[in-house]
């Protein structure tokens, strides 16, 4: 007898019509994979695929850059700048030159009025590493404002201020290659499998060859959880505790490398003396996390001939961020787990180029990891670019979340928004939207013009995306990989390069300073500031890049030439920082720094009862500025959810797809119910990506050292809403543009 259909069609790709493949990088996370993009014969992005070869993503795509190639023709882009009626309250199409004259004239009245800091900017981790560079030299030499920073403050802060305070300078010290040469891996606060899939499959091809222990620590029930040989369950703020009772394990028990130590790192004595305080006992108390299991972990980390820690917004995103990441540090060097095959601190980063503005922006402060607070370096700067080293400030200004703020007392008068969208992003959304209505002058700067910030700017000016134009990124693993220019922007709309080029063109001290009009010169620059400096770039090019499917710095001149070891006779460049044991401060050595547990968070209680957690999901991209308007993304959560537990949902007489009313001190949102066991009973998760949604609910404490917001430490109740037709709408206007 036979069972099912006689014949069976087998499963058949669409044919489309693909003449050439065009090489470029995904422009979504950080991960730094390699793309083709095939067009068919009248030029139109048609498809996209994995570059085979790469030594990044090895052929393979997520499915956001599966269908990357629909972002070209997605709904919502700009097409010409656009300026607010002052009659009719509305927006009206204008010229480039008019525009870009009316903007310099407002920055210039403003600065005049209030100081030259009264105008702010803010940029992204989404352009491409020359539109850092000019944008950053733009702000520094010509604007002059000091209130000018990044959204990656959002997201990479505490990483950046973690490294710093640990090894004396940003910059990743590992590499993907790691997974598959160490013998033990904790994550802290990631969910790879969500937020970046090819980062995870390389994890998880390294298992399949080399078994070794996986450790996830986390409050949620996480894909990576689920896979994991321990999940630590561990209550929210507290991972500082659980970093000080594994290294006392580690000194209490011997297992400690005493001569990397000695070697490599300073403050010791003061490290030791605090962990001595976190006993696993006490600790257990704190984290939820049994002694026998930190007792665990800890010979399991320090036994390993190798050993090493990712993490993401899990530990950045918290009100002591920059703390968890000294800490994962502390961990690394105790144990002598830096610059080794499969030992390192390795955070994962967000955005697709948050590494291209550490490196290049010049935010915190000048290019290639110079600080403003070196006279050294304004002089190196200033006489490279032909400016006065005077016009620095000599210190940071204000980042991005504290610039909010100064909107609100009146410091800022004027801002201008690059490539990010606040009303999304920002915690505490309500604050925001007010803050942004204080504004004399508003400039959004996007690829869309129907991103949520723009009904509050005065002027819009549309910029071309992702592949439309050309230059460089910067991975999670320090390889920086080449955008070709696949397709010509969209309209009008112009590359950011162009746009921050006619600006400077604009003001009397850009006719002081060169802005090179191609990409390429643009790098040359970069090359040149970059010689001898931890991020050297100075052997790369463009088209070096990509025969070589991306190169990690430090890749030097020399490297290229062949004059070093063969160690980068590959020509791909360092894989790994800090293999000599010389770290970045002066002495060269690392530092061990005591993190006492200071317990400001806010916690469920009372009329708050829920934890409340954000996160990613693995089919959309922050604000869903670009994954909403894909079909074969949004169709998989296209309106605002949150999982809870079912125990927690039978108490309160809610059921599955329920739509219920989210509430904190801060505001409240309207969500549908998914009920999961992958939440604890007193916890509920929302993803972060969806407009007036999770963010209305967020404290957003921020963090002493970085300043980043903690996301992920709220308190709320959940109410059943009566009417769930009405609650339905609402959920349904949260997923239109």
């Amino acid at each position: 007898m036979l069972f099912g259909r006689k014949k069976k069609n087998p499963v058949k790709i669409a044919d489309k019509k693909v003449v050439e493949w065009k090489y470029t990088t995904c422009g979504y996370c950080s991960t730094g994979c390699s793309i083709q993009v095939g067009l068919n014969k009248e030029g139109e992005a048609v498809s996209s695929r994995g570059a085979a070869g790469a030594d990044v993503n090895r052929g393979k795509l997520c499915v956001k850059g599966i269908f990357e190639h629909e972002l070209f023709k997605s709904s919502g882009r700009g097409d010409m700048p656009l300026v607010r009626n002052k009659i009719f309250e509305g927006y009206e199409e204008t010229d480039w030159d008019s525009a870009l004259d009316q903007m310099a004239f407002e920055i210039t009245r403003i600065q005049k009025t209030w100081g030259r800091d009264s105008f702010a900017i803010v940029s992204t981790g989404q352009l491409l590493t020359e539109e850092f560079y000019t944008l950053g030299k733009l702000s520094r030499a010509v604007i002059g404002t000091n209130n000018y920073d990044g959204n990656t403050t959002l997201c990479m802060a505490s990483a950046v201020s973690g490294y710093k305070r640990s090894f004396g300078s940003d910059g990743p010290p590992g590499c993907y290659d790691d997974f598959e040469h160490t013998e033990c891996l904790i994550a802290w606060g990631s969910n790879l499998p969500e937020q970046h899939p090819i980062i995870y499959w390389r994890i998880q091809e390294a298992q399949e060859k080399r078994k070794f222990p996986l450790i996830v620590i986390d409050p949620r029930v996480t894909m990576l959880a689920q896979k994991a040989d321990m999940h630590l369950a561990i209550k929210p703020g507290t991972d500082v505790v659980l970093l000080n009772a594994l290294c006392h394990v580690i000194l209490e028990e011997g297992l400690e490398d005493r001569s990397y130590i000695e070697a490599h790192t300073n403050g010791y004595e003061q490290f030791e003396k605090l962990v001595s305080q976190y006993d696993p006992t006490t600790a257990a108390e704190i984290t939820g996390i049994d002694e026998d299991t930190i007792r665990n972990v800890a010979r399991l980390y320090a036994k390993a001939d190798s050993a090493m820690s990712i993490w993401t917004m899990g530990i950045n995103q918290s009100t002591h961020g920059s703390d968890g990441v000294v800490g994962i540090n502390n961990l690394s060097l105790v144990t002598g787990n830096i610059g080794k095959q499969g030992g390192t601190s390795l955070s994962i980063t967000g955005q697709c180029n948050a590494m291209g503005t550490r490196e290049w922006s010049s935010c915190s402060g000048l290019p290639g990891y110079r600080a403003l607070e070196n006279p050294e370096h304004r002089q190196e700067i200033a006489d490279y670019w032909g400016i006065d080293p005077e016009f620095f400030p000599k210190k940071r200004g204000l980042t991005e979340t504290d610039i909010f703020p100064a909107i609100e007392t009146g410091q800022i008068k004027g801002l201008w928004l690059v490539a990010t969208n606040p009303m999304t992003s920002m915690p505490n959304t309500a604050r925001i939207r007010k803050t942004l209505e204080k504004l004399d002058f508003l400039v959004v700067q996007d690829s869309y013009a129907d991103v949520e910030t723009t009904q509050y700017a005065h002027m819009y000016l549309p910029a071309a995306t992702w592949a439309e134009k050309e230059g460089v990124f910067t991975n999670t693993e320090r390889r920086v990989n080449v955008v070709r220019q696949v397709v010509k922007p969209h309209g009008h709309s112009k590359s950011d390069l162009w746009i921050f080029n006619n600006v400077a063109k604009r003001f009397e001290q850009g006719h002081r300073v060169k802005f090179p009009d191609q990409p390429e010169q643009v790098f040359d620059e970069m090359r040149h500031l970059s010689k001898g400096r931890l991020v050297d770039i100075s052997g790369m090019s463009h088209d070096k890049i990509e025969q070589q499917k991306g190169i990690q710095w430090p890749y030097t001149e020399a490297m290229d030439k062949g004059e070093t070891d063969d160690s980068t006779a590959d020509g791909k460049g360092d894989q790994r920082l800090y293999t000599d044991g010389h770290f970045s401060y002066a002495d060269g050595k690392a530092k061990l720094i005591p993190l006492p547990f200071i317990d400001n968070n806010e916690k469920p209680e009372n009329d708050y009862p829920f934890w409340l957690n954000t996160g990613r999901v693995v089919e959309h991209f922050h604000s869903r500025t670009k994954t909403g308007k894909i079909g074969n993304n949004n169709k998989y959560s296209p309106m605002p959810y949150m999982e809870m537990n079912p125990d927690a949902a039978s108490d309160l007489g809610l059921v599955h797809g329920d739509y219920v009313r989210c509430v904190s001190k801060r505001g409240d949102a309207i969500v549908m119910v998914q009920l999961t066991q992958r939440v604890p009973h007193d916890m509920v998760f929302i993803p972060f990506h969806f407009h007036d949604c999770v963010n209305r609910l967020t404290l957003g404490l921020l963090d002493p050292h970085s300043r980043q917001p903690a996301f992920k430490q709220s308190a709320v109740r959940i109410e059943a809403v009566e009417d769930q037709h009405e609650a339905a709408q609402l959920c349904l206007e949260s997923r239109e543009f």
